[in-house]
């Protein structure tokens, strides 16, 4: 048998296999589900001409879909809840492994691409985006497939005095976003998305689907921050809306090293996390050009949200902040709504209904990392960080302040565990246009930065942001990992909440059936 033979019976058995597999999950949905729906039409298989559209329609990160990449044998878009559940079924049945997929801008891929196991399906949620504001109870239900843009627009189209405290970027799919924990500009004031969750309704791993009650205080503890894919797929959040101002005030000042910058940002360590809690002022680091020149430096952008009037904000920095030197004419006073597409990056005077196109603005070959500082980086501390952003082409940081509500919540409330103590966030990402070309290059100068900042950043554990999810911390293995393998990373997203979470994880999915590279182990039986 010549070699070309070979190859051509290998890709029929292979697709043979692919199309079996995929054919009998269309039987077992109409068994378990609705008989007459054409399920057909929800199915994207790798020979379908709509693939690669379905694929790549929410997800972010260029890396993961490079042809290189795995692909999932075929793609499910559920209409309903008992889809969901019946895909949840007959994936058991079948043994096919399975991903979840609500937004798409998980920065490892893992809802769409499986490193350590093929094949593997995607339940796509992107149908489920469902939005009912109750004004009268400050309350709403949102379905996992919606984009948090899209909840807030939705807030806003019944009341310009309430919101919701969570994401920055406004394509985030709110499944994933809250079971990672969900910032925003309005942590300090309310604290966290996940803070804020009353309620919720899941499919389990025997297909039920549970709410809060049915699920029990445990398992509802550890999606609101344990970490989507380990526990089931969320189907509803039930969230606690917020009072909101009429008027808040945002404002963008940028400081370069020339400025004075790294003095004024080694001040802002120790004032953003302790000025009024209705005030978050993050900064956006990435080197620039001097004027017009070649010369490099570093910008450091200062990027701020006051619930309330440019008056009240401009005597709370006068008192707290004065080195910043913000003046009336920094200060927007806005709406609530616009402040979102204001630190959304959305230019001046779009409308707010763009926020229901529920797509993503930033896609880009990128690798993110993130730590979490307990201590004020010392003035030489900062130098030496500044020097090693040079050297690389699109690097950016973004340190977001702690404090306010955020350390009124024990590190167990949820398990969320970056608490009281914490007084930045940093994310650092590297951003590259060349493809896979170069990508060793970028991620190694990551990594490298990453250790120059060990030093600087919280210690036993190096805390991590598990929505910011890094492989570089390692992984599971095939079907099954070990407490103390999945220990590498589970103490450094969840600290003393990991040993909680596996336990109810052992509880609720002894199995394993919903797993990813980092998802939350049960213990062996």
């Amino acid at each position: 048998m010549s070699h070309l033979t070979i190859i051509i019976l290998l890709l029929f058995l292979s697709r043979t296999s692919s199309d079996s597999i995929q054919e009998s999950f269309v039987r077992c949905l109409h068994v378990n589900s609705d008989k007459s729906f054409p399920f057909d039409a929800s199915i994207y298989t790798q020979n379908n001409a709509s693939f690669t559209t379905v694929l790549d329609s929410s997800a972010q990160n260029l890396r993961f879909l490079v042809p290189s990449a795995p692909k999932p044998s075929f793609i499910f878009t559920p209409n309903t809840e008992s889809h969901v559940q019946a895909a949840v079924i007959c994936a058991k049945k079948l043994n096919i492994h399975l991903r979840v997929r609500s937004g798409g801008h998980d920065y490892e891929g893992m809802s769409y691409v499986s490193e350590i196991e093929t094949p593997f399906m995607v339940v796509d949620l992107a149908k489920l985006r469902a939005i009912n504001v109750d004004i009268k109870s400050n309350t709403a239900w949102i379905q996992a497939g919606a984009t948090i843009g899209e909840v807030y627009y939705r807030i806003y189209q019944k009341s310009s005095v309430h919101g919701f405290p969570a994401g920055l970027c406004t394509s985030l799919g709110v499944g994933g976003h809250i079971t990672g924990g969900a910032y925003g500009s309005m942590m300090r004031k309310f604290g966290l998305g996940a803070d804020n969750v009353l309620d919720a309704r899941m499919v389990d791993v025997n297909g039920r689907i549970l709410d809060r009650r049915s699920m029990g205080e445990d398992l509802f503890w550890a999606i609101r921050g344990g970490g989507g894919g380990s526990f089931g797929i969320l189907l509803w959040w039930k969230i606690k809306l917020v009072e909101v101002p009429p008027t808040v005030t945002v404002f963008t000042v940028p400081r370069t090293l020339e400025q004075g910058g790294t003095k004024l940002l080694h001040r802002w360590q120790e004032v953003a996390p302790s000025i009024d809690e209705n005030l978050f002022i993050r900064v956006i680091i990435q080197p620039s050009n001097v004027g017009n020149t070649t010369k490099r430096t570093i910008t450091t952008a200062y990027n701020a949200l006051y619930l309330g009037g440019a008056r009240k904000l401009l005597e709370v920095m006068q008192k707290s902040f004065p080195e910043l030197g913000l003046t009336a004419k920094d200060c927007k006073e806005t709406s609530w709504i616009k402040s979102i597409m204001y630190i959304a990056g959305y230019p001046d005077n779009t409308p707010p209904q763009v926020l229901l196109q529920g797509k993503s603005t930033f896609k880009n070959y990128f690798k993110a990392k993130s730590d979490f500082v307990r201590q004020p980086i010392p003035v030489a501390g900062l130098r030496g960080l500044w020097q090693r952003m040079m050297q690389e082409e699109s690097p950016l940081m973004i340190w977001n302040p702690y404090g306010g509500k955020m350390s009124e919540f024990s590190e167990s409330h949820i398990p969320f565990p970056h608490r009281n103590g914490t007084l930045f966030k940093i994310q650092y990402v590297t951003l590259w246009q060349d493809g896979k070309e170069n990508a060793g290059k970028h991620i190694d100068w990551l990594r490298d930065l990453y250790t120059y900042m060990g030093a600087y950043v919280s210690k036993s554990p190096r805390e991590a942001y598990v929505n910011y999810r890094d492989l570089d911390l390692g992984m599971n293995s095939k079907s099954r990992t070990s407490f103390k393998q999945a220990s590498n990373w589970g103490y450094r997203y969840f600290k003393g909440n990991f040993k909680r979470l596996v336990k109810i994880k052992t509880k609720v999915d002894p199995g394993n059936f919903f797993r990813h590279e980092q998802s939350i182990p049960p213990l062996p039986y």
